[in-house]
């Protein structure tokens, strides 16, 4: 694992920069002290950390302007930050850059159920969303793991998903308008409250730049009404290779339930001493299959994927009972990550995409990637839509472990890229799948990229080295991938 990198800046420019910025903003609102600006040296990928020169915390959008003005003008890096649980290390520190903070812009400023959309800035929590909305029989539907904490500023930027997404779709399909500064200080707006908005598709752009384009302070969500039920089947199978097959037979048969997750045995066996979710351990694989609307219709889905489960292999079925028992079923998918401190030290968490049909060709590719690295792979997967995350398991006190979970993760993406499929699904590039990156684009694809950057930010100033990686760095990685006949992502400068 990467030790915290220390103060890599003048002193002289940092007062310099913390004079202008305390010029427009509130004192406690400009961080420079070591041992306030540490706690922002990373997000949840931990195993990378920079020391930023200066940590804003911005309160309204006034500020937010202010802080880019200055930045614009000084030409400072900025690094735009949500709640910090970010798994690609999108908002990773530079060393004598700023951190722009927006966790203090947390206001739902208008919710409004006869058109179903709420108004909310940044910083507020993804649950809190659906906590403000129920009592209308409202909620939001993209719901990422981390949604008890996740902000839905951090959500646009990395167009997060969740175990609904694949009825109720991403990010990018539930927010009709976003209201955002520029790196010049400018306010635009993208998009519409209407089913349409004049121009360009601008919206989409932004919704997942990772911080690039500029900075989000005002997101207007779309709501969707609660369904009167929703039930879950837990479906075991003895072969991994069944549960995957299982999972295009689902969708081949024209039904698209509200969730469609599977996990391997790894997973579930990591999981059930800490939720108690019910999982059958002794299963090579168990998918969790969602139907939800009026009773009828959970009933008639309910049946035909239970048809289609049994048909594709399935050594037992569940069906819950009651609200309380979807919910436990549910608990265990959503608690996976945290469950993995059970049984390992640390654990590198993957995000990859794939068509849905290669579930079981990849299955079996990673689990050869074990014995190569030896090393264990826990799986679960959003199986509905093909977004795997498999969680690489790893002691980073053993030397050269967190090197070998690295070239596994890497390789885990060359395999997705090679069946169709991409490098990410919702956790973004940030500076974990830059070199990645390399391997899916080419380099016309790539100045395409970057001629969208520049449109927005000429200078480059907002989260630059970022998810775009440049001409230099792949032909570095090239030379290596030729030479060594695998990735070698651990071994190429990490920013």
């Amino acid at each position: 694992m990467n030790a915290p990198t220390e103060a890599a800046f003048s002193l002289s420019r940092q007062r310099e920069v913390v004079a202008a910025l305390r010029e427009q903003l509130p004192a406690h609102a400009v961080l420079f002290n070591e041992e306030d600006t540490r706690p922002y040296e990373c997000d949840g990928l931990s195993a990378y950390r920079q020391l930023p020169m200066i940590v804003t915390l911005p309160e309204n959008e006034a500020q937010v302007i202010a802080v880019l003005k200055v930045c614009h003008r000084l030409n400072v890096q900025i690094v735009p930050r949500g709640a910090g649980t970010g798994l690609s290390g999108g908002a990773t520190p530079i060393a004598d850059g700023v951190v722009l903070s927006t966790a203090r812009l947390n206001r739902i400023v208008k919710l409004d159920p006869h058109s179903r959309t709420a108004v909310v800035q940044p910083g507020v929590r993804n649950l809190a969303i659906t906590e403000a909305a129920t009592p209308h029989g409202l909620y939001y539907a993209p719901d990422p793991s981390s949604q008890i904490a996740c902000s839905i500023g951090g959500n646009v930027a990395e167009n997060s998903g969740g175990v609904h997404c694949l009825k109720y779709g991403l990010t990018v399909h539930n927010v009709l308008r976003i209201r955002m500064v520029t790196i010049e200080g400018d306010v635009v707006e993208l998009g519409n409250e209407g089913l349409d908005a004049p121009g360009l598709d601008l919206l989409a752009a932004f919704i997942g730049s990772e911080g690039m384009l500029g900075v989000a302070t005002e997101v207007t969500v779309k709501l969707v009404p609660k369904p009167q039920l929703a039930r879950v089947i837990m479906a075991s199978f003895d072969d991994v290779v069944k549960g995957g097959n299982a999972v295009a037979n689902v969708i081949a048969a024209g039904i698209i339930p509200a969730g469609l997750e599977m996990m391997d045995k790894t997973s579930s066996r990591m999981v059930e001493p800490f939720v108690k979710a019910g999982y059958d351990t002794d299963a090579e694989a168990i998918l969790l299959c969602e139907s939800d609307g009026t009773p009828e219709e959970v009933e008639e889905e309910i049946a035909h994927m239970t048809e289609v489960l049994k048909a594709s292999g399935a050594t037992a079925i569940a069906v819950s009972r009651d609200e309380a028992e979807r919910l436990k079923f549910w608990s265990g998918r959503k608690n996976a990550f945290p469950a993995a401190g059970r049984i390992s030290p640390d654990y590198y968490c993957m995000d990859g995409t794939i068509p849905r049909k290669h579930l079981a060709k990849v299955l079996l590719g990673i689990a050869e990637m074990e014995k190569k690295y030896e090393l264990r792979c826990a799986n679960v997967f959003h199986a509905g839509d093909g977004n795997l995350h498999p969680l690489i398991l790893f002691d980073a006190n053993t030397p050269g472990e967190f090197d070998r979970a690295e070239k596994f993760g890497a390789e885990i993406l060359e395999l997705c890229v090679e069946v169709g499929g991409t490098i990410t699904g919702e956790h973004g590039v940030g500076i974990e799948k830059i070199n990645s990156m390399c391997v899916q684009f080419s380099a016309a694809e790539r100045e395409a990229f970057f001629g969208v950057k520049r449109a927005f930010d000429t200078a480059f100033l907002l989260n630059p080295d970022k998810a775009i990686p440049t001409l230099h760095r792949c032909a570095e990685y090239g030379k290596m991938h030729v030479r060594h006949g695998q990735l070698k992502f651990a071994d190429l400068p990490r920013f």
